[in-house]
């Protein structure tokens, strides 16, 4: 008797869960705002009651001084004021003199005292300024850190391009940093299903389409092998064979798109001189065909990448180069070197004028720069954009700019 095959297991529960059950007082929750009103506020009420502390202190020994430097002496059967802080008493022949005397000196010294309180509550007010703003620089650190690591998480996803196994699981308090976090968290969650499911459906399309092409094909094939065929029917069979190459083409483009959109994990030393030669030798034949001169200098840049797609780069560039020039003395110019620390790969051409606002929509799928294009058979639209992912696929950029008479320049940078 067979087995009963064991239910199929539910997949493992990730480690964060952005939705979670409300608490019973919702009201208690540590928000930001309330975290930072008793930071602040208890920051405030410390350096007040400092502030009011030392303001105290110095006005109690302002007035001690004051107080204690006003002293009179009586000697003698004459009346005899002396005054260390007052010398100008001994001059007072009067009580009206005497009295007048004793309000200004006494008028001084309040002045004196209050001057002295006056510096010294601006030097403690510099000193707990400068301590205040350090805490407070601390604290707002403190409390910010977990900005931060979703800021260096949002960071590193944009770096990485299409990289979004990320995540910031930022565990604490239930603030609203939390909250953000985890909803960030979802977000990349979402959009992670759905561009693997983008590339799934695209690599599965691509492969279920594969068959039946290589099926027509081969049967175009082998009635075109007939001898006794008519002559319109071989016709029409070359017509099919080459819509049947394009569609093929158009499958291969899309399925290479697909891998390439995916950030390269195994990587290996690649030497763009060489991939750059293995390019001309494909293409050397269809630019004798056309007329077109191949030259330049490859130097060696060695880079860390996948072969097969960095072959790619330079095979489509150089054929773009090569169908899109001049009926007459055209030439592409293939460079590559090292420069500030980037292997540079570098294809001119020859060609139609190409104007500046039109740079940006060869890189897109499916477009290209004139309509007379859309029903040749230099490609299928899709050449660039695939240059455009391998080279972002491996952490680098593409430039395009027109040259001067026709034609443009493919400037690859890669990092070494």
């Amino acid at each position: 008797m067979a087995a009963t095959p064991a239910p199929p297991t539910a997949p493992p529960k990730p480690t964060w869960d952005p939705r979670k059950l409300d608490p019973p007082f919702p009201w208690l929750r540590p928000t930001i705002r309330i975290r930072l009103t008793l930071l602040y506020g208890g920051m405030f009420l410390i350096a007040g009651i400092l502030l009011l502390s030392i303001i105290y202190l110095l006005a109690a020994q302002a007035l001690h001084d004051g107080g204690s430097g006003q002293s009179f002496q009586v000697t003698g059967t004459n009346i005899d004021i002396t005054s260390d802080t007052c010398p100008q008493l001994d001059s007072a022949t009067t009580n009206g003199q005497l009295n007048e005397m004793l309000k200004q000196c006494n008028a001084a010294q309040r002045q004196h005292a209050l001057d002295d309180l006056l510096s010294r509550s601006l030097g403690a007010l510099l000193g707990l300024a400068i301590i205040a703003f350090a805490f407070g620089y601390a604290m707002a650190g403190r409390v910010l850190s977990p900005l931060g690591r979703i800021t260096r998480t949002a960071r590193a996803v944009v770096v990485a391009g299409s990289d979004l196994s990320r995540r910031i699981e930022l565990d604490g308090p239930d603030d609203e940093l939390k909250e953000l976090a985890d909803t960030f968290d979802d977000m990349l969650e979402r959009l992670q299903r759905a561009f693997t499911a983008q590339q799934r459906f695209v690599g599965n399309a691509s492969h279920e389409l594969r068959t039946p092409l290589a099926i027509n094909r081969t049967l175009l094939e082998v009635h075109l092998s007939d001898p006794h065929a008519p002559v319109e029917l071989q016709q029409l069979g070359k017509t099919l064979l080459a819509t049947n190459e394009r569609s093929e083409q158009l499958v291969e483009g899309l399925l290479l798109l697909a891998r390439s959109d995916n950030q390269i994990v195994e990587r290996k030393p690649v030497d763009l001189a060489e991939v750059a030669s293995q390019a001309l030798d494909q293409v050397h034949a269809e630019a004798d065909a056309k007329g077109v001169e191949i030259r330049g200098t490859c130097e060696p840049a060695v880079v860390q990448g996948n072969g097969v797609l960095l072959e790619r780069i330079a095979l489509n560039l150089v054929q773009n180069a090569v169908r899109y020039n001049v009926p007459e003395d055209g030439w592409v110019e293939v460079t590559t070197e090292v420069q500030h620390g980037q292997a540079v790969l570098v294809v001119s051409n020859t060609g139609p004028v190409v104007p500046a606002y039109e740079i940006d929509n060869l890189f897109e799928p499916f477009r290209r720069l004139r309509t007379e294009r859309t029903g040749s058979d230099k490609g299928v639209g899709l050449g660039l954009s695939i240059v455009r992912s391998v080279a972002r696929a491996h952490g680098g950029h593409i430039y395009a700019q027109p040259r001067e008479g026709g034609g443009l320049v493919m400037r690859v940078t890669l990092p070494i």
